[in-house]
């Protein structure tokens, strides 16, 4: 229940307000409780009690239509009137408090009517009937799902089972998990009285699960502050010692932030390019970071500079003048406007250095893009409304972000959560999820892509591609090269994943070690569940024999003859390091006995024969086309591979004399086939036919060093 929060006005932790934005001075909850009871409520007056939410609101939607807010306010006073907050101020303060900060961040006029109305049905006689009665389904499915979410926080045995709940009921609407972290940041700011071991179970909750939620649905207004009180309660000594940083700093006689937005703003007024330039300083948990990262801090650290523009091109515009204007420090130089990041955020990064050595980090975005860079999915209005926000209809349709209601992540959550087999699969799951603070982007061939954690491997992009049809990935081009499943992507990668053919394709027990994504370990933990007795690899070489391998220098008469020696009675052998055929270009050594053997000119062997000086011998090929080559197949480990193989390589008449599989690696499989063609002309035909088999990416001929 929400009325754990206590008296704002008892002494606690200090924590500073969002002073990189421009807010309304604190509200007095006490005053606004009195005109609560008092204010009047006279059907088609706002009453005086919610005027600075209908300001707040009317900043963001000016042609807004208040009645729904009064006739929910309405509403929740009368439901509340009685009830008392810890503080001793009417209960009635609190959904006000919540709403109000719904409102500021931009909340469309649905989302405050539920927030308005959030502890209705959990602690008074109203019913989600009535609701819907008074203010239709959309409200009261957002009042049920807030109302699902109030013991969230307090029982340890049914922690795993409300989250999942919460998060089923946040997927279908993001705005349930907005009131939720709103309704959060309230109560955390009044939250010092509390006996100390409940503040700190409180502020754990919230860090382990309400920050990062709030992080990925890209509410970072609301993030950091939560951030910072969690910091006071947690980590008192050096939230002291913070904040004792940030004081100290504030007393500087020069500022060289200033100093530098200052000379930005002249850049750009010299280019003419419309800008506004901001100081926005470091809340205190990043000031923390900051200096544990780099020591000793200097003034350009505790703040970073916003440069705010008009159009997208403006942004890049900035971007250029800086560099050339000034000194750019090119390594903290990021894109996530081309490349948004998974919760929606779009801005340029970049950093300056003044002669002194200080570095000025700078974000340049739009004005739009700023809005959904401090609100997330609450600065996106109401994703159901028939017309789309520019910002909406501008996303790139590519699976991660087409639907404004699901982020890239909270849409693949949702996928997982469903195939999860038991709660605490799904509770331990969520938990590493959300230690994951950072994500990458890699894209996919077709121009779409795919939200990962930062450490993901191949493994997890197939199962965040194709779902459990992954089973049947067999391998992965990354950035056009081959790569095993584990390959670790990075930021930027492009990824290609080789899907095989074969219906009986299943996953390796190995992949388990690879996967970091809920989605990948569930899927493959299921099927692995379901087939006790498959998806063993072998341990040992596979070897076909079909004839006695021949000695490596050896050579069928035919395919001696095919040489013609520029040397009397001279004995022709080719070469097993490279298997020359016609048509190679090749050259001749001789060797004890009066032996030549025949290379390839490009063989590794040549350059290392003639660095010794030895002699070469003129040889070329005869009027035989008939050949002996060794050909190495590079393939992923699947049922049937060998079989579909050698069947495509007597389709070539071919005849294998002998072929070797050694043991895979990381689902990779070298096959070594020694074979004889009746004409070498049929032996680009024959390596086309190995390569189109599912599973084999690569064949060559056998070079041995």
């Amino acid at each position: 229940m929400s009325a754990e929060a206590t008296n704002p006005a008892t002494p606690g932790p200090v924590v500073p307000t969002a002073a990189r934005r421009k807010a309304r001075p604190r509200i007095d909850l006490r005053r606004l409780g009195r005109a609560a009871l008092l204010g009047n409520a006279a059907r088609g007056k706002l009453p005086d009690a919610i005027g600075h939410v209908a300001e707040a609101h009317r900043a963001h939607y000016p042609d807004a239509d208040l009645e729904p807010l009064r006739r929910a306010y309405v509403l929740a006073e009368s439901s509340h009137r009685g009830q008392m907050r810890k503080s001793g101020e009417p209960y009635i303060t609190h959904p006000l408090a919540v709403t109000l900060i719904l409102a500021e961040l931009g909340a469309e006029t649905t989302t405050l009517t539920a927030s308005l109305l959030h502890d209705t049905v959990e602690d008074t006689d109203v019913t989600l009937d009535q609701v819907r009665e008074q203010f239709g389904e959309e409200v009261r499915y957002l009042v049920d799902g807030v109302t699902k979410l109030e013991k969230v926080d307090y029982g340890a045995a049914a922690e795993p089972e409300t989250f999942r709940k919460m998060l089923v009921a946040t997927g279908s609407d993001v705005r349930v998990m907005s009131i939720k972290l709103a309704d959060r940041l309230h109560n955390m700011r009044t939250l010092g009285v509390m006996r100390p071991e409940k503040q700190e179970r409180i502020a754990k909750v919230t860090r382990d699960v309400l920050i990062p939620l709030a992080e990925r649905l890209g509410v970072q207004a609301l993030k950091t502050e939560l951030e910072d009180l969690v910091f006071a309660i947690l980590h008192p000594e050096e939230y002291t010692r913070t904040r004792d940083l940030i004081a100290e700093n504030a007393a500087r006689a020069d500022d060289p932030l200033a100093e530098i937005s200052d000379e930005v703003r002249g850049v750009l007024r010299e280019a003419d390019i419309p800008a506004e330039v901001l100081i926005r300083p470091r809340h205190f948990v990043s000031v923390h970071r900051v200096s544990r990262k780099r020591g000793e801090l200097r003034g350009a650290d505790f703040g970073r500079l916003l440069v705010l523009v008009n159009e997208d091109a403006d942004c890049y515009a900035v971007l250029g003048e800086l560099h050339t204007c000034l000194t750019p420090v090119v390594s903290e130089f990021k894109d996530f406007i081309a490349v948004p990041k998974f919760n929606l955020y779009q801005s340029l990064h970049t950093a300056v250095a003044r002669a002194d050595g200080q570095v000025a980090e700078v974000l340049i975005r739009t004005h739009q893009m700023h809005k959904v860079a401090e609100a997330g999915v609450v600065a996106l209005g109401n994703p159901y409304a028939p017309a789309a926000d520019a910002a909406v209809s501008d996303a790139p349709a590519d699976g991660e972000r087409a639907d404004p209601t699901r982020p890239g992540w909270l849409s693949r959550l949702l996928d997982w959560q469903k195939a999860a087999p038991d709660t605490d699969t799904f509770w331990s799951t969520l938990r590493e999820d959300l230690a994951q603070d950072r994500e990458i982007t890699v894209f996919r061939p077709d121009g779409g892509t795919l939200g990962l954690p930062e450490g993901a491997t191949c493994v997890d992009a197939a199962y965040a591609q194709y779902g459990e049809d992954a089973h049947a990935c067999i391998g992965a081009r990354v950035n056009g090269r081959l790569a095993t499943l584990s390959t670790v992507l990075k930021d930027g990668d492009t990824v290609q994943l080789l899907m095989g053919q074969d219906p009986a394709s299943e996953p390796s027990r190995e992949w388990l070690e690879h996967a970091h994504t809920p989605a990948a370990r569930i899927a493959i933990q299921r099927w692995l569940a379901t087939h006790p007795d498959s998806a063993e690899e072998p341990h040992a070489p596979v070897t076909v024999p079909t004839r006695p391998v021949p000695e490596p220098q050896a050579v069928t008469p035919r395919t001696a003859s095919a040489v013609v020696v520029d040397r009397p009675d001279a004995t022709v052998r080719l070469a097993g390091c490279c298997t020359p055929v016609p048509p190679d270009e090749v050259t001749g050594f001789a060797v004890r006995g009066g032996v030549v053997t025949v290379h390839r000119v490009a063989c590794a062997s040549v350059a290392h024969m003639k660095g010794t000086g030895r002699p070469e011998t003129v040889v070329s090929w005869g009027d035989s086309t008939a050949c002996r080559v060794t050909l190495v197949a590079e393939s992923f480990g699947r049922p049937h591979l060998l079989a579909d193989l050698t069947e495509a390589m007597a389709q070539e008449g071919a005849e294998i004399v002998s072929a070797t599989v050694e043991p895979p690696t990381q689902q990779r499989v070298r096959h070594t086939y020694t074979v004889e063609l009746p004409d070498a002309a049929h032996l680009p035909a024959l390596m086309r036919a190995m390569r189109n088999v599912a599973g084999v990416y690569d064949v060559d001929r056998a070079q041995h060093q």
